[in-house]
């Protein structure tokens, strides 16, 4: 059989159902240092009638689809490392409803976050959820994606009210609806949100949308080490302030920021800031994280209200990834991303620092750490068995001092390929309820296969 012959069948479209070598080559990876692996065909639909023909295909066929959309994932998620279909969702990319009175969205999943932002603006309204990348809507919800606004927002779960999904054997079904809330069943919404491609394919997604807040003031707070921006962040949580992002970025870091951007913030531990709502309320709050930084060593504390000014400082802290690829030519990042209770965070931080530092690496500590969710990395060359083996035993010693403080082997990456041996030392018998939920949905095993999940 061949298999491009037979999808074409499907979708008599030479563009949208391709084995160009360039197509095949941009989706046999991602952003970090998982080795990749080609697809055999990439599918591109443009409704959910496409999406349920290719599933029913290749459920018959046991061909395996892997779902694709922005491509910036960084636990291996949209690698097709058993080959097969990936299924590029990147032209449903409408924006099918705006409900502003009822403050939500129905969008296709190939909507990105800025384009559904830019629709929103017109209506005084925005989407929160921010993870740096102009991810895609249905790849943001496929891994409960949160980033810099989750410390007042939350992440994806808490944001998407339903869902379309098209199952394994193409069956088309809904969840969730546009209310805010319900208690009418299982809450199949949550289960698939974070499900990584590996129990159905969105096709369609209803979010939630806020009001722009009337003030918006963004700072930097600058400490002489990493625990001491550690305690002050949990101090800036625990004051009751309405604090919109409390991000942390290491000195390392801020000195690539500085010869990537070419800024020329203070080289040590920052902690970046924002507060918005009411003028009058943050005032008050800019005023009250100012004393409580400085309490906790805080050597410099700078706030910005101008929109140009804020954007620069944000763009600094969303380029950080960028910025340590650029000081590292030809290599590839790995990138965990634990979270712990927020009362571990200051020790978890110099933990982080000890663990790379006795290994010899040269690393990087960042993070949203206003909700306990911190980020440690490093560069390595994906084809040095021993720079990947070391670095491996770094990232293993930072997850499981997280899990043995409650916390949680990925804050918001994902499982994907780089967490699954952690998943049962995380959730212990809850695992195999997993296995037969996947099993249930999946039984042929053509969603996304080998990730989140080994099937025993």
């Amino acid at each position: 059989m061949s298999l491009l012959k037979e999808l074409r069948k499907l979708i008599p479209d030479e563009e949208r159902v391709t084995a160009n070598e360039t197509v095949i080559e941009h989706h046999s990876r991602d952003l970090t240092y998982h080795r990749p692996h080609p697809p055999d065909v990439v599918v591109y639909p443009l409704d959910k009638e496409e999406v349920s023909r290719v599933l029913r295909f290749a459920d018959s066929n046991r061909i395996p689809v892997v779902p694709f959309g922005a491509g910036s994932s960084l636990e291996g998620h949209v690698i097709p490392v058993r080959g097969g279909i990936s299924l590029d969702l990147t032209r449903m990319n409408r924006i099918l409803e705006i409900r502003p009175e009822d403050f939500v969205a129905r969008v296709q999943p190939g909507v990105t976050r800025h384009q559904l932002n830019q629709a929103l603006s017109s209506y005084g309204l925005f989407f929160p959820v921010d993870p740096g990348a102009d991810a895609t809507i249905g790849g943001m919800a496929a891994t409960n994606a949160s980033g810099t606004n989750a410390v007042r927002y939350g992440a994806m779960r808490d944001q998407v009210l339903g869902l379309e999904v098209v199952l394994a054997d193409g069956t088309i079904l809904r969840t969730g609806g546009l209310s805010v809330k319900s208690s009418a069943g299982y809450n199949l919404t949550g289960l698939f949100v974070g499900s990584e491609g590996t129990l159905g394919v969105f096709t369609e997604i209803i979010v939630r949308v806020y009001g722009i807040p009337e003030s918006t003031v963004a700072a930097r707070a600058v400490f002489p080490d990493i625990e001491s921006a550690g305690r002050a962040a949990v101090a800036l949580i625990g004051s009751g302030m309405t604090v919109g992002r409390v991000e942390l970025v290491d000195g390392g870091t801020i000195r690539a920021v500085n010869r990537f951007k070419g800024t020329d913030y203070t080289e040590s531990p920052t902690l970046f800031l924002e507060f918005s709502g009411s003028r009058t309320a943050v005032e008050q709050d800019v005023e009250l994280a100012g004393d409580i930084v400085r309490s906790e060593g805080c050597e410099a504390f700078v706030f910005e209200r101008d929109s140009e000014a804020r954007a620069k400082l944000w763009e600094a802290r969303h380029h950080a990834a960028l910025a340590l690829m650029a000081m590292a030519p030809g290599k590839k990042l790995m990138t965990t991303d634990v979270c712990v209770p927020i009362s571990e965070l200051p020790e978890a931080l110099r933990a982080a620092r000890q663990i790379i530092e006795a290994h010899g690496l040269d690393g990087f500590i960042l993070g949203h750490v206003g909700d306990g969710n911190y980020h440690a990395g490093f560069a390595l060359d994906p084809d040095d068995p021993r720079d990947i083996e070391r670095a491996e035993k770094v990232n293993a010693e930072i997850v499981r001092y997280a899990l043995q403080r409650g916390g949680t082997c990925t804050g918001e990456h994902g499982v994907g390929l780089g967490k699954i041996k952690f998943l049962e030392e995380e959730h212990g018998r809850s695992v195999s309820l997993m296995r037969a939920i996947k099993r249930t949905l999946d039984p042929n095993g053509v969603l996304n296969p080998g990730k989140v999940l080994v099937l025993s």
